[in-house]
């Protein structure tokens, strides 16, 4: 039997992706779907709103009016949202997925208690399958390489993107620094005017912004006389969107907790 999913901000461009691929999976169907109450789409059919035929579920204007009707949420919307979704489904204990970034760690804590009392929870800032495989690479690395490499995170994004860095990019960071005995006070986020010496602990972390990148990470480990880059580039949306409904199909039924998409793919037994 199909799992029946509620999509978050289905008029973002995630949401209207992920709303897209829902509608070619046998395996979930789409019963809900909501927006901010003053977006236009609000009262309009969801096909309408990302190119399909008529659909008969019409975009709400809140996650009260249709979280009944589902086993799953998945949302990618606004971190404040985000994190008010879950409160809201504290009551009802629906499963969900949550692939908003730019939150705040006492956010982001939040969520997780609220998660391990009421629900189960997939919660990342990266679903492709790449760029998490580019974290168990870089984590390998990372342990082979030891000290001595310098190393340095380089992520881009689109013109649009409101946060900086990546939470992609913050979890290669941390994955580096969990392997090597290091901290989030090694991150080195920009560079200006006389710096100084490079310090050898630095995890250098940069931005860039432009166009319509989807999303592009690079990871250096920068030694003497060699260097080492490992590469991730998404060139669609849609890259994201099948993790994100991979996640919903595995987490419905899981035990209420906190999960990530390492723990849908199997990547943490690697």
């Amino acid at each position: 039997m199909a799992i029946k999913a509620i999509v978050a901000g289905a008029a973002g461009r995630m949401g209207r992706t992920i709303i897209n691929l829902i509608f070619q999976n046998p395996g979930i169907d789409l019963v809900g779907a909501f927006e901010h109450p003053e977006n236009i789409a609000v009262g309009k059919d969801v096909g309408e709103i990302v190119g399909l035929p008529k659909t008969g579920i019409i975009v709400e204007n809140s996650l009260e009016k249709v979280i009944e009707k589902g086993d799953v949420i998945i949302d990618f919307t606004f971190h404040k949202a985000s994190l008010e979704h879950a409160r809201i489904n504290s009551k009802y204990k629906k499963a969900m997925v949550i692939g908003t970034t730019g939150f705040s760690k006492d956010e982001l804590s939040e969520i997780y208690e609220i998660a391990k009392k009421n629900f189960p929870l997939v919660q990342d800032y990266n679903m492709s399958m790449g760029a998490n495989l580019l974290v168990k690479l870089v984590e390998l690395t990372a342990k082979v390489l030891g000290e001595g490499y310098d190393i340095e995170i380089i992520e881009a994004h689109h013109r649009m993107k409101k946060d900086a860095p990546s939470g992609t990019a913050l979890k290669l960071a941390n994955a580096i620094a969990q392997v090597l005995g290091r901290s989030e006070k090694n991150f080195r986020f920009c560079r200006e005017g006389l710096i100084g010496e490079r310090s050898p602990q630095e995890i250098g972390i940069q931005s860039i912004r432009g166009g319509d990148i989807v999303g592009e990470h690079t990871v250096i480990f920068a030694g003497i006389g060699e260097r080492i880059e490992l590469i991730h580039k998404a060139s669609s949306r849609e890259t994201f969107a099948r993790g994100a409904i991979k996640a919903a199909l595995w987490v419905v039924g899981k035990p209420s907790g906190v999960y990530n998409i390492q723990d849908v793919l199997g990547l943490k037994t690697l």
